[in-house]
């Protein structure tokens, strides 16, 4: 069953087209991931389905409901966990899930059972009565997933969950959040890391200028764009002739970008390329053999110039 379903989406804002026709759905009990630079539009399309952004022209259905016709019924049946920290500081931290239980009508009763069992959840309970600043970055992204689970949701939707944190951190985030997809919440999320949506999405879709560009799993998108190695040639002096290298290698490799004094050779047999441009005798300064990544693939489909 789709939880989420979106049929030529778009969204204007002026003359700026922020999403520009896009289709996917979600499917229940899977994670969805947005992957895409600054000013893609992913932003903008998970606003549209937490129902704070109104679809200019197209069809977005979340549980079957028309969005924005049916936005309070959506709502109810959604956790949202924002990119930048809104916990409350003024509140201890069982406080910020019982208020926040509070505002989805469960009973004072109810609320303070539920924050408690999140509290384990999140292995907070030893901070319950602590204030928020008194948390590390980690605790508090954790304090903000528990309190988007009070009123159990169908969808959870997650804006760049783990931006900041430190590699422990963003790790203990990822168990949580395998633990919530073995449990059945359906995820939805974004995010800059692609080794954090290797290791968490069952399918990507990567958007550019409001466009889905590709869509489906990690290791499959990978293997169509880019191979299963790469050979990194990093060429001496200050990069003049990597274009010159890129020409004489590219012939023996299945794909190949250059970028400032750098050449990538994509490839399903790394080992046999490598001896091939080894024999070239190449003007280079390194060689790394490697194996294919989700980066790989954005970076080809998105290029490699800096966006602001």
């Amino acid at each position: 069953m789709a939880l989420v379903e979106a049929e030529e989406l778009v969204k204007r804002f002026g003359n700026l087209v922020a999403v520009d026709g896009i289709s996917f759905q979600v499917q229940e009990g899977e994670c969805y991931g947005f992957l895409g630079p600054n000013g893609a539009g992913k932003t903008t399309t998970m606003r549209m389905i937490c129902c704070t952004a109104r679809p200019t022209a197209g069809v977005l259905r979340v549980f079957g409901l028309d969005v924005p016709r049916h936005a309070r019924a959506i709502k109810r049946q959604l956790g949202v966990v924002h990119q930048a920290v809104t916990l409350d500081d003024a509140l201890t931290v069982r406080e910020n899930l019982v208020v926040y239980g509070r505002y989805f009508d469960l009973t004072w009763e109810e609320a303070r059972r539920r924050a408690d069992e999140l509290l384990t959840f999140a292995e907070l309970e030893a901070r319950a009565d602590d204030r928020v600043s008194k948390l590390s970055g980690g605790m508090q992204r954790r304090l903000m997933i528990a309190r988007a689970l009070m009123a159990n949701p169908r969808l959870l939707v997650l804006d760049e969950p783990t931006t900041g944190l430190d590699p422990q951190a963003r790790h203990a985030l990822w168990d949580r959040l395998r633990q919530l997809k073995r449990a059945g919440v359906t995820q939805i999320l974004t995010t800059h890391y692609m080794e954090e949506a290797e290791h968490l999405c069952d399918r990507v879709a990567i958007v550019d200028h409001g466009r889905i560009v590709a869509e489906g799993p990690p290791r499959e998108l990978v293997e169509r764009y880019v191979g299963r190695e790469v050979v990194e040639l990093q060429v001496a002096g200050d990069g003049a002739l990597a274009g010159a290298v890129a020409e004489q290698a590219a012939g023996l490799a299945e794909g190949f970008e250059v970028a400032g004094d750098r050449v990538f050779l994509h490839t399903r047999d790394g080992e046999e390329l490598l001896h091939r441009v080894r024999a070239l005798r190449l003007p280079l300064e390194a060689v790394v053999l490697r194996r294919a990544t989700l980066e790989d693939v954005f970076l080809r489909l998105t290029g490699r110039r800096l966006r602001e």
